[in-house]
This record gives structure tokens, sequence and C-alpha cells, in this order.
């Protein structure tokens, strides 16, 4: 999906309009038009705004990233792993792998049952 289609999903799942997200981000609304019909592209600093008001990274308007935002959990590990030492960092990595190993285990044994 381009530019101009997640745009307009975002719009849309938001249940808002062009008009309003064009007056709450000071972009005036033919230019936020263009971006919805795919007619321009904004620069970077908009490109940003756009992705704090719809709460996704620019990777993800940009098609980068399929995946629109970290969750919560991905963003409270994320916040923890930076809270420890590079050592309790190595353990906790080493941990994450043990649990990823059961469930692979776990899913093999349902397969062959």
């Amino acid at each position: 999906m381009d530019f101009c289609n997640k745009l307009r999903a975002l719009i849309e799942e938001k249940n808002l309009t062009q008009k309003r997200v064009a007056n709450d981000l000071n972009i005036a609304p033919s230019t936020m038009g263009g971006y919805v019909q795919g007619t321009s592209e904004p620069d970077f600093k908009t490109l940003k705004q756009l992705a704090e008001y719809f709460n996704v990274s620019t990777d993800y308007l940009l098609n980068i990233h399929s995946q629109k935002s970290n969750s919560f959990a991905e963003d409270e590990l994320l916040r923890i792993f930076r809270l420890m030492t590079a050592e309790q960092q190595t353990l906790f990595i080493e941990q994450g792998k043990v649990f990823v190993k059961a469930n692979e285990k776990k899913k093999e044994g349902k397969k062959s049952s």
C-alpha cells in the first residue's frame, strides 16, 4: 500500500476528515487533498507530524514496515531492557531465547499428535 492509501486508511480508521487533519496540523486542505490523492507528497517535517498525529511510524507511512507501531508490550519490554546493565541485558536475551525454543517444541509436539 502506498503513502496516499495508507494516509486515506488512517483518516477513515480514526473517523476523521481530510479537512480536520489539515486544520489540526496547520496544513492547507488542498495540500492534504494532494497527499490523499497521491498527487503530492509531504516534506520530512510534515511526514513526521502525520506519523505523530496518527501514532504510527514514518516507516509505516512510507511502507518500509507494515506494522503501524510497537505494541504496549513491546514498548514496555524495550523500556525495561534499557534500564538494565549490559550483563542483565545479555541474560535477558538468553532467557528470551529459552522461551522461544520452548514455544517451538510445544508447536512441534502439537503437530505430531
